[in-house]
């Protein structure tokens, strides 16, 4: 598969406060398949401005808006990946796959050790894809009371090792 930064149409740089008018509806739209399991929207206006004060937002850009984006927060030696969304017409282009490696990369060089992830239960689909990428499931957490479930689930957790050789 090429690699989709080699080409030209597709940039990715950090994100602003002033993008997140174009990143709600992004991680919105990608994470409805969730909407199995949990009630209403990812993300608001209002609660983007938290990850924003946390952690990075890696935008990629295609033509006239943002084709993905994905969430990077430094923790100590571990950093955190999140929120990774793609316009749903652009899936299955390695884009996906180049946002996480580019957070990968933010993260290692900022002296992180591991990158860890989490994803809901109900998305089976998605561990199979990250362990792809070389996360390895490392168990599961509770979701917390304040995310209304329509049927049960749980976070499952996932890492990887960020170290060279």
């Amino acid at each position: 598969m090429p690699d989709a930064m080699a080409r030209p149409e597709y940039r990715v740089r950090f994100g602003e406060p002033s993008d997140a008018n174009a990143l709600v509806p992004l991680i919105n739209v990608a994470f409805r398949p969730e909407q199995v399991a949990v009630e209403g929207d990812r993300i608001s206006a209002d609660s983007i401005q938290t990850y924003f004060a946390s952690g990075k937002f890696l935008v990629m850009e295609h033509g006239e808006g943002l084709a993905g984006c994905v969430y990077a927060e430094i923790r100590g030696s571990s950093g955190y990946i999140g929120l990774l969304a793609l316009r749903p017409e652009l899936k299955g282009r390695g884009l996906g796959r180049a946002l996480m490696s580019r957070a990968e990369e933010y993260l290692a060089s900022a002296g992180c050790e591991v990158a860890d992830l989490r994803t809901i239960s109900a998305r089976s689909d998605l561990v199979p894809m990250y362990k792809h990428l070389g996360y390895l499931e490392t168990g599961t957490t509770e979701m917390p009371e304040s995310i209304a479930l329509k049927i049960p689930c749980h976070f499952i957790t996932m890492s990887k090792s960020l170290k060279l050789g």
